[in-house]
């Protein structure tokens, strides 16, 4: 059994926001997964379904970011689960748009909503950090994060949710490595075609 949490700002104003790149991805997830109703518990919303052999919670925090440990902790306690069962998706501006990085543990690297979780529950979770790409000032990362993502981000964002929801059982059956490798190898370029030789057919 694994809680899956994805990170972002409840509100129809927010949906498309970089920041809630976590909520998109559990959607996604919930959507693809063919997951129940969602329901509200826990400071959140929760809806529980099946990812590869393992019986998956999801959960979206509904306490706005900064707060998402209380919703977190809450759920973790009820089901009676360690932090090592906890999986974190959420944004990182220090990753390339479309790049996807997991690690166990770890610090918060300035991120609220994951301060807020290791306040709650310790730091010895899994956290998959989406990269959003960052705008090169540091005076403009606020404006960044809760802007929404422009027409032309859909060319790497559809397909790198896709690769997520795609590969995520590696994810939930204890395999993050293969499931990193397996997202870089989906959202890669594809290389140019080669020219033809002069004078070939």
């Amino acid at each position: 059994m694994r809680l899956v949490v994805g990170l972002g700002n409840p509100g129809p104003e927010y949906a498309g926001h970089r920041h809630n790149v976590g909520f998109m991805a559990a959607d996604e997830l919930a959507r693809r997964h063919r997951f129940g109703p969602w329901k509200k518990r826990f400071q959140g919303l929760i809806t529980e379904g099946q990812i590869g052999p393992e019986k998956i919670h999801l959960l979206k925090p509904q306490t706005f970011m900064n707060l998402s440990g209380q919703s977190v902790g809450e759920a973790m306690r009820f089901y009676k689960m360690t932090p090592e069962q906890v999986i974190v998706l959420y944004d990182e501006l220090d990753l390339p748009p479309g790049k996807l990085r997991v690690k166990k543990a770890g610090g918060a690297g300035g991120h609220n909503g994951i301060r807020s979780i290791d306040d709650h529950i310790g730091k010895d979770y899994w956290r998959v950090r989406l990269g959003i790409g960052h705008p090169g000032d540091k005076t403009l990362v606020h404006g960044w994060v809760l802007s929404n993502f422009a027409k032309a981000d859909q060319t790497w964002l559809v397909p790198f949710l896709d690769a997520i929801v795609s590969d995520f059982p590696l994810m939930t059956e204890g395999e993050p490595e293969k499931f990193q490798s397996r997202i870089a190898l989906a959202t890669q370029p594809a290389k140019p075609a080669k020219a033809a030789a002069p004078g070939s057919s």
